[in-house]
């Protein structure tokens, strides 16, 4: 998936003769390092909810530019390339639709208010996402709420979660406590506390992964570590071993820095995947036996919670009008606490077998 620096709704473009108007909808710029790859796989790996097919067609209609010029799906892109999008009718509005949807509120003042995200939820809205996000279901509880200046707008929002990933968010609801609370996330003040089960053993009970993250070269839709920081922004992640499972471990994830999938992205560096993360390897029988039986045990966990096993579990931070530290905590949603428990039996029977 594109970044909002890389890509963004603008202006609409005009051909300098009387054909039709243009309005570009999405610009992608080609990284240095890029190298030589169709078009159309290139898009592929840099947006989503789209196909190769709706890809080539549009290259087919002339809506594909490569530096203002038409192209085919064919092409190969080059480093600092840069890709125009185009059709006849307007990129969507980006105005916020209020949408009347439940929300799990744990906290609420005239500064801020405080929910316990599910599952499943959108944070804000994006592309091919436009409504049934935190964000639409705010704008409805709330009315006008504040929005950074010059950023694509995210109403209230100060950080955010991935859309699988359940647990405690905070949002504002005044500039002031905006301000204040992103400010304390840069100082990197914010105390963030996840829950996460991992494939794997952990030799050590406790330990830090530090490396850059950032777009992988390879594909952009997903991060990646760069252990020698030439790339990417720094990230550390603190991490603890809280129950052992043998072939998985539930491990309590601490954020010294917040960058988009990071514990995931770290987690899959030390070789200790998120169970059931799609996207970064652990939806894969990773770890244990061969036995058909327990691939099922595996597949029926996956069932149970057809998403990565991570829970942002406690948020801390100071209250922008009061000063008073405020800390909240969530127990673990009930698809995760089913798979947890599950292994604790599984475990349990399996070293009675052993003691046998």
């Amino acid at each position: 998936m594109a970044s909002n620096d890389e890509i963004d709704d603008l202006e609409n473009l005009s051909n300098d003769d009387e054909q039709e108007e243009l309005y570009e909808h999405h610009r992608i710029v080609v990284d240095k390092g890029q190298d030589f790859l169709r078009i159309d796989k290139f898009l592929m790996n840099r947006m989503e909810n789209t196909s190769r097919n709706k890809i080539q067609n549009a290259a087919s209609a002339g809506n594909i530019l490569v530096n203002d010029q038409p192209v085919k799906s064919n092409y190969k892109v080059k480093p600092a390339d840069v890709i125009s999008i185009v059709f006849a009718h307007p990129p969507r509005d980006k105005t916020i639709l209020p949408e009347n949807i439940p929300l799990n509120i744990m906290y609420e003042d005239d500064d801020l208010v405080v929910v316990n995200k599910e599952a499943g939820m959108v944070v804000h809205p994006g592309y091919g996402n436009y409504t049934g996000t935190l964000v639409n279901a705010l704008t409805y509880h709330f009315g006008q709420l504040p929005s950074m200046e010059g950023e694509t707008p995210r109403p209230g929002l100060v950080h955010r979660l991935d859309k699988n990933t359940s647990g405690v968010m905070v949002m504002a609801k005044s500039e002031y406590a905006m301000t204040h609370l992103a400010k304390q996330f840069f100082n990197r003040t914010i105390k963030r506390v996840y829950n996460a089960l991992v494939w794997g053993n952990f030799e050590e009970d406790s330990g830090t992964v530090t490396g850059h993250l950032g777009r992988s070269l390879k594909d952009r839709k997903v991060m990646a570590v760069f252990p020698d920081g030439d790339y990417g922004k720094h990230a550390v992640t603190h991490y603890k071993v809280l129950e052992r499972f043998s072939y998985v471990t539930l491990v309590q994830c601490k954020l010294e820095t917040g960058r988009t999938h990071q514990i995931r992205v770290h987690m899959q560096y030390i070789k200790h995947p998120l169970f059931n993360d799609e996207v970064y390897g652990g939806d894969k029988i990773l770890k244990g036996t061969t036995f058909n039986k327990y691939k099922q045990f595996i597949h029926n966990c996956f069932k149970t919670m057809p998403r990565h096993a991570l829970h942002a579990k406690s948020l801390g931070f100071m209250h922008p009008t009061t000063g008073k530290e405020m800390l909240f905590e969530t127990e673990i949603p009930q698809d995760m606490r089913e798979v947890l428990e599950k292994w604790r039996r599984y475990a349990a029977g399996n070293m009675e077998a052993q003691n046998e």
